[in-house]
């Protein structure tokens, strides 16, 4: 049983590292597109060359690695484990949606390393909540570990969807006032 504690530890240390990743890597994304869509020369050039260099080391260094290493401490857990619990699958289901947001953003990525702009700063505001909600959804599922009190979490996702909206056009309002 102490493998898996490490493998515990170490899972932990590598979510928080990927997600924190995810949610800088997304901003990056938003000043990207204002700085290619916005600005003038030179600070679009200037803006855009720093960026590119900013999202490239975070996403190699950072937030690639450590989904790779979140998955591999996973897998160990679950080896050590043994077996997969209801809940389990239903983590490894969400999981495996995370996995897919972060496919997305490494298209996002792409695109924007070769200064192609695929979204408006406000579409990215909204897609950088996706992974306020994986995190939301998983932490509940794992803590909870229980079918009937994930419904009622599901009810407070939608609750915490519904005020991150309001939440971003408030914003939105006030950044224009």
């Amino acid at each position: 049983m102490s493998f898996y504690l490490y493998a515990k530890a170490l899972h932990i240390i590598f979510v928080v590292s990927w997600f924190a990743g995810l949610f800088y890597i997304v901003r990056l994304f938003i000043y990207h597109t204002e700085a290619l869509t916005e600005k003038q020369e030179p600070e679009k050039t200037v803006l855009s060359d720093q960026l590119k260099l900013m999202t490239a080391r975070l996403w190699k260094i950072i937030t690639v690695p450590a989904s790779i290493l979140t998955a591999i401490f996973g897998f160990w857990m679950v080896y050590e484990l043994g077996n997969i619990s209801g809940w389990l699958w239903v983590k490894l289901a969400l999981v495996a949606g995370l996995y897919g947001y972060h496919y997305w953003c490494w298209k996002i990525y792409r695109n924007l390393q070769n200064e192609k702009v695929g979204y408006t700063s406000d579409q990215l505001r909204m897609f950088n909540e996706g992974a306020t909600l994986f995190l939301i959804s998983i932490t509940f599922i794992v803590v909870l570990k229980s079918a009937l009190d994930m419904v009622y979490g599901v009810i407070g996702l939608f609750a915490v969807m519904i005020l991150l909206m309001l939440g971003i056009k408030l914003y939105k309002k006030y950044r224009k006032n």
